[in-house]
């Protein structure tokens, strides 16, 4: 709790072993060829379930096996991160025999199987015509930048859907980008939620297909929901910058006592009666809504247009107590609120960061060490929460998926490690 004295490392000590439940995707195989975010992501959420996710790479790692941010010994977080519960294979790509190994197992005929979730180019052996004449009923999710096929990253993405505009401080001569790759995590649900989706209309059907997501889409969509294209259609003009406020409703930070900064918001009626209750200023704000006439108790929008005459009862109030004793009064009153905090002030400092969270587990990952990981977000009441496993060493399941799925011997994985075909980890962990 944020003012408490409980830290991380005072909390309940949980590691994967703790808990066993049941997994609600077992059994279902997804081959998964990826890098950067999105379709990582995708497939990370689907072994969080419990698929059979099998990522392959070349021999070597991909262009995303050595992303920041690093260990001091260099060894990539956000690849393990991105990578939980899955299974590694180190493949040459480039040679006929790898695409040939990868081919079959993209298409090797389980029912459970024939799953492959990419964003690499959908050609050559990885045309989904291709691949289809292999196995019929193919599901192929092939996540690309623009829906025309032109190339789109995140933050090239997010420039272009009006955000940064009104990003910042209301005074700012320039833009604002957003440091968290938002619509690369949303993509990656939304090609997670496809291919089950596809998978259940193979169930019905008997029939396979190809998908394309376009991480451009997934920004789009969110957008026009939001209304942001509708109020830009409708309304004919572009939204103001508001720097730190809640754009039609309360909510911005304050400063408290000790230096720290908490935000507040009161976008319910609720909400805005129990920040008026904890912040003794019922009468004052009773007041201004007879002065005005506008309805602060049940119009959100009313908060707003008069925010600048409210802030300052909460300014005032905060500016007189610490974090601790704001954290006390506002949980107890009910006060929709939460404070800013650095990374590593929400790793010390907030139980919904650790093992006192049933989300979170500490994990032991191979080369890094013992830290705090999450399961899926999902809380199932008949299944509970699967544990997270940890991200696999770079090809540590090269010859037991080669094994396993494709039938090959010992000796045919000799002769392929000899040829440089296929590879295993690095050492023995």
């Amino acid at each position: 709790l944020v003012g408490s004295e409980m830290c991380i490392r005072d909390s309940p000590r949980r590691t994967p072993g703790d808990i066993v439940t049941a997994q609600p995707l077992a059994g279902m195989r997804i081959i998964e060829g990826s890098a950067f975010v999105a379709a990582p992501s995708g497939g990370m959420a689907l072994a969080q379930l419990g698929a059979d996710v099998i990522r392959f790479d070349t021999i070597g790692g991909g262009i995303d096996h050595k992303r920041w941010p690093l260990t001091r010994d260099g060894v990539s977080i956000y690849w393990a991160g991105l990578n939980k519960g899955k299974r590694s294979v180190q493949v040459d790509l480039r040679s006929p025999e790898g695409k040939e190994l990868l081919t079959a197992l993209i298409t090797e005929p389980d029912p459970d199987g024939g799953m492959f979730l990419t964003n690499f180019p959908a050609s050559g052996w990885l045309d989904y015509d291709a691949l289809r004449e292999r196995r019929s009923d193919l599901i192929m999710l092939q996540v690309i930048g623009n829906h025309d096929g032109s190339t789109a990253l995140d933050y090239t993405v997010n420039c272009a859907v009006g955000y940064p505009a009104v990003t910042g401080p209301v005074d700012l001569d320039g833009v604002v980008n957003h440091v968290m790759p938002g619509w690369d995590i949303a993509c990656g649900q939304a090609a997670a939620v496809g291919l089950l989706a596809a998978e259940r209309h193979r169930f019905r059907t008997g029939e396979g297909q190809f998908v394309k997501l376009a991480l451009s889409d997934v920004a789009l969509a969110a957008v026009a929901a939001l209304g942001h294209v509708g109020e830009a259609q409708m309304n004919g003009a572009e939204r103001e910058r508001l720097g730190n406020e809640l754009y039609g409703a309360l909510g911005r930070d304050y400063v408290t006592a000790d230096g720290r900064r908490v935000i507040a918001v009161a976008v319910s009626p609720n909400q805005w009666r129990a920040l008026c209750g904890a912040c003794d200023m019922v009468d004052e704000m009773a007041a201004l809504a007879e002065e005005t006439g506008l309805d602060l108790d049940r119009n959100e929008g009313d908060r707003f247009t008069l925010r600048d005459r409210i802030h300052p009862f909460v300014e005032a109030w905060c500016a007189d107590r610490t974090l601790a004793q704001i954290a006390q009064r506002w949980d107890a009153a009910g006060v929709c609120w939460g404070p800013y905090q650095t990374f590593m002030q929400l790793v010390t400092d907030d139980d919904r960061c650790s093992t006192a969270n049933p989300m979170f587990f500490d994990v032991e990952q191979p080369d890094i060490g013992t830290y705090l990981a999450p399961g899926s977000p999902l809380g199932f009441t008949q299944l509970g929460r699967r544990p997270p496993a940890p991200a696999p060493v770079l090809g540590q399941h090269t010859d037991e998926v080669f094994a396993e799925v494709l039938g090959l011997s010992d000796s045919e994985l000799g002769r392929l490690h000899d040829a440089g075909v296929i590879a295993g980890p690095a050492r023995v962990r």
